[in-house]
């Protein structure tokens, strides 16, 4: 069972096809950028995108991926190294505390950007809303994505 993912195709050993993406991306492929939070999709830590939309990788079986573009938090920086905007404007505006979350948020930052270039503090915020994050670090969070927004490719 091949998956396109972050621009590459992988092979999913058999035991692996009847999993959920979330297990495949980390137990099968090693890509543990993408975080197991509630299992249950509440709480988005686990967020892929999906041919460019925000998906709850807990809750998709991964032979639902397949014909699918796949990208992880891991397939955001450049080839050559250089840290994808919204990447960069997390550690520019210190976001991260714990960090569990910020994967699943960042991806979802990508998502919003590349719908709306330059989103309000409302559109933010909902597509924030379903990203939980213990530490507080909402209004650092706001300021990178406005960050990530003046300089997103």
């Amino acid at each position: 069972m091949p998956l396109l993912i972050n621009g590459r195709t992988h092979h999913i050993p058999p035991p692996f096809q009847d999993n959920t993406l979330l297990w495949v991306l980390r137990e099968a492929l090693g890509l543990v950028g993408t975080r197991f939070g509630c299992g249950l999709g509440q709480c988005g830590a686990c967020t892929v995108l999906l041919d460019d939309t925000p998906v709850r990788s807990c809750q998709l079986p991964v032979q639902a991926a397949v014909g699918r573009s796949i990208t992880t938090v891991e397939g955001l920086a450049a080839p050559d190294g250089t840290l994808h905007p919204v990447q960069q404007a997390w550690l520019d505006e210190s976001v991260a505390q714990c960090g569990y979350c910020q994967s699943g948020q960042m991806m979802a930052t990508v998502a919003l950007l590349r719908q709306v270039p330059r989103p309000d503090a409302a559109q933010v915020d909902a597509a924030l809303a379903g990203h939980l994050c213990r530490c507080g670090t909402q209004q650092r969070i706001r300021q990178a994505v406005q960050r990530a927004a003046g300089a997103a490719r």
